[in-house]
Parts: C-alpha cells; sequence; structure tokens
C-alpha cells in the first residue's frame, strides 16, 4: 500500500487557540483546511494520509473542532488510514517519527541515513517568483536526493523564505523548489530563490 497522501503543519484550530489568549483571527481556518483535504482525498484517493506534525495548532486542538469540522474529520479518518506524526505545537498526539520503505517521516529535518529519504514540514518553506505584475510569494516543497521539505497545509500557517539560513543548512549541496502556483508547479533550483524576485 503505497498510495498515501503526505502533509504537514495543518495547524488545525490555530485561531481558536489564539483568541484563547486574545488575538483576533476568524475563525474559519479549520474549515478551511479541512475542505482543502476534503478536496485532495476525492481527486487522488489514497489508502492512507501521513501527517507530519503540528496538524493541530496545539494539544487540545482537536477537542476544540466545532461539531461540523469534527463530524468531517472523522469521515476522512474512517475513508482513508491516517498516520499522525506529532509536531512541535501537538506534542503527545502522535508518533516521534515513522520510517518504512527507506523512507522517514517526521516533524522536524533530522539526520538521514544512508539510502533513506526523509518527508518533514515545520520550517513552511515558501519562495518568490516575479510575474508580469509584481514578486509573488507562494508555498512550496524544497527537495534534493535524500530529503522532502513540504509547505504548510494550514490555512493561516504563514511561511519562511527558502532563502532562510534554516532552510539552506538542509540543502548544503542545493536542491528544487517547487512553487505551487494557482494553476500550476514552478520549479526551480533553490540556488536561484530570490535573485529573480
Amino acid at each position: 500500500d503505497r498510495r498515501a497522501l503526505i502533509v504537514a503543519d495543518l495547524h488545525l484550530e490555530k485561531a481558536s487557540s489564539i483568541a484563547a489568549r486574545g488575538g483576533l483571527l476568524p475563525p474559519y481556518d479549520s474549515r478551511a483546511t479541512l475542505d482543502r483535504l476534503a478536496l485532495l482525498l476525492r481527486r487522488y484517493a489514497p489508502e492512507r494520509v501521513i501527517a507530519l506534525g503540528d496538524s493541530f495548532h496545539d494539544e487540545a486542538g482537536r477537542a476544540r473542532l466545532p461539531a461540523e469540522e469534527a463530524s468531517l474529520l472523522a469521515r476522512m479518518e474512517a475513508a482513508h488510514r491516517f498516520l499522525w506524526i506529532e509536531g512541535n505545537h501537538d506534542a503527545g498526539t502522535g508518533l516521534a517519527e515513522h520510517a518504512e520503505a527507506g523512507a522517514v517521516f517526521r516533524h522536524v529535518a533530522g539526520p538521514v541515513a544512508a539510502g533513506q529519504v526523509e518527508f518533514s514540514g515545520h520550517f513552511h518553506p515558501k519562495a518568490r517568483i516575479a510575474t508580469r505584475a509584481a514578486s509573488v510569494a507562494r508555498p512550496c516543497f524544497v527537495a534534493d536526493a535524500h530529503r522532502v521539505l513540504l509547505p504548510a497545509f494550514g490555512a493561516y500557517a504563514g511561511g519562511l523564505e527558502v532563502t532562510s539560513p534554516p532552510i539552506r543548512a538542509l540543502f548544503p549541496r542545493g536542491g528544487q523548489v517547487f512553487l505551487l502556483g494557482r494553476e500550476r508547479v514552478y520549479a526551480f533550483p533553490l540556488a536561484h530563490a530570490g535573485k529573480a524576485a
């Protein structure tokens, strides 16, 4: 069973977590994120979903999901096997990491054994691309032969530029950026990131 959808950093219930501390965000993030996830599940029909941590913005996020969103998530979990990896925001809610068939799945990138490929999230990578009108920042994947860094999937997740030292340090020999456009994916070398903007 190799048909898996891998997602990172859903940050469900981020708005309610921030609201509990006096912050103001519209409370629609969980619904938007779950609707987007449901769309991908319908489109690609994976056997399972591997969620690479920070699926909830805090440890109590699942309990705060409104009834309709909780029901939607439960239906998705019933139809697809979910493998929950814990992140720094939702510690204790899943596995620390998971390895199978030469791949390791974890929240924060770490050492990669020879012959292994790592899938991780945490950094919410984004990159800039120049358009006719302006420079646009969009979520992106960053990859090389040994690791794939996934963009944040959550509606309110934000991002860290791929030119930042923490991301560059993960790819000392360079890598490829796969920027998510509205209608297509733009691929370019990591070394070119930030130069065309």
